[in-house]
C-alpha cells in the first residue's frame, strides 16, 4: 500500500487559537472552567480538554453565576453575550476572527437596509451565531433550488453572506443563482471566504488525480470535514469520513493500494498519525506527503491571556 497525505491539511489557524484560549484559560484561572458548545468539532480535542479541567455545556444556564464562559470557535448570537453578561461571567471569546468578520458584514448589510440571506446550514453553531447577531429577519438556504424560490421584500436591496467552513466551490452555484435573480445583490469579496476549507479542498482534489480511496479523518458533525468527503466522492473516489483508526475497515482495501489521506479543520495531526499505525497491516510501503503550500496564518489570542 503507497500512502499520500494531503496538504495542506488538518488544523486551521482558528481552530489552533480556540484550542490555545482554552488551554491558556485552565492554565489562568481556578477549575472549573466552562466552555459553550464544543471548542471544535472533534471529540477527540474536547475529551482531552475535560481532562484537564473543561466543562463543555450546551447552555449558559448550566453556568454557575460568575464563573469563566469561554465561547466556542462557531461564534454566538447578541443575546448570549448579553445573558452571559447579565449572570456576571467572565466572558473568553475563542470565536474565529474570520466568522467574526462575517459577524461584521451581516451587520453592516442590515444597518444599511439591506434584506439579509445567509449561505449555510440552518441549524449549524455558526450559522445561529451569525443568525443571532442580526436584529431583522434572515433567510438562510444552501442549495440552488432554495435560492431560486426565496421571496425577498425588495429584490434591489438584498445581500449575503456565507458560512466560512463552505468554501467559494460550495457556494457558486447558489451565488450564481442569487446574482441571476437579483442583480444587485452585495456580498463579500471571494477572498474574505475561509481560506482554510478552500485550500483543503482544492488539495483533495488535486490528490484524487493520483489515488484509489481517500480517507477523511474528521467528526461526523464537522461540516468542512464531510465536504472534503463529497469533494472525493465527486472526484471519482471512494471517500470515507471516519473519526479515527477504529473506523478503518478492511474491506477498504481491497485492491486497493493508492491511499489519500486528508483531515478536517479541526483534527488534530495525532489521529491522522494513529490511522497510518494501523494501516500498517497492508504492507505499506511508502508515505509521502504531496507537494502544498504550508499554511503561516497566525490569529491573537486575546489580551486577557497572553503574557
Amino acid at each position: 500500500m503507497n500512502i499520500t497525505l494531503a496538504q495542506p491539511r488538518g488544523f486551521c489557524a482558528g481552530v489552533v487559537r480556540a484550542i490555545e484560549i482554552v488551554e491558556r484559560t485552565l492554565d489562568k484561572f481556578p477549575h472549573p472552567i466552562y466552555v459553550l458548545h464544543e471548542i471544535v468539532h472533534n471529540r477527540y480535542v474536547v475529551d482531552n480538554l475535560k481532562t484537564r479541567g473543561a466543562i463543555f455545556v450546551e447552555s449558559l444556564e448550566e453556568v454557575p453565576t460568575g464563573a469563566v464562559c469561554v465561547f466556542s470557535a462557531h461564534g454566538v448570537a447578541t443575546t448570549v453575550v448579553k445573558d452571559a453578561e447579565h449572570r456576571q461571567l467572565q466572558i473568553i471569546d475563542a470565536t474565529c476572527p474570520l466568522v467574526t468578520k462575517v459577524h461584521t458584514q451581516a451587520q453592516r448589510y442590515v444597518e444599511m437596509g439591506y434584506e439579509l440571506i445567509i449561505i449555510g446550514h440552518a441549524g449549524h453553531p455558526e450559522v445561529e451565531g451569525t443568525r443571532g447577531c442580526i436584529t431583522a429577519p434572515v433567510h438562510v438556504l444552501c442549495t440552488v433550488e432554495a435560492a431560486k424560490k426565496i421571496q425577498v421584500q425588495n429584490p434591489d436591496y438584498v445581500a449575503y453572506v456565507t458560512q466560512t467552513t463552505l468554501s467559494t466551490d460550495d457556494t457558486k452555484e447558489v451565488i450564481a443563482t442569487l446574482i441571476n435573480r437579483f442583480p444587485n445583490i452585495k456580498g463579500p469579496a471571494l477572498n474574505d471566504i475561509c481560506y482554510a476549507t478552500q485550500s483543503r479542498q482544492n488539495a483533495v482534489r488535486e490528490l484524487a488525480t493520483d489515488i484509489d480511496i481517500l480517507l477523511v479523518v474528521g467528526a461526523n458533525n464537522s461540516s468542512n470535514s464531510n465536504r472534503l468527503q463529497e469533494v472525493g466522492k465527486h472526484s471519482g473516489v471512494a471517500s470515507y469520513l471516519i473519526e479515527d483508526a477504529d473506523d478503518l475497515q478492511n474491506e477498504w482495501f481491497t485492491d486497493k493500494p493508492l491511499v489519500g489521506i486528508t483531515a478536517g479543520a479541526s483534527t488534530p495531526e495525532i489521529l491522522i498519525k494513529q490511522v497510518l499505525q494501523k494501516l500498517q497491516q497492508f504492507n505499506i510501503t511508502e508515505i509521502k506527503t504531496m507537494p502544498g503550500e504550508v499554511e503561516t496564518t497566525t490569529f491573537r489570542i486575546p489580551s486577557i491571556l497572553q503574557g
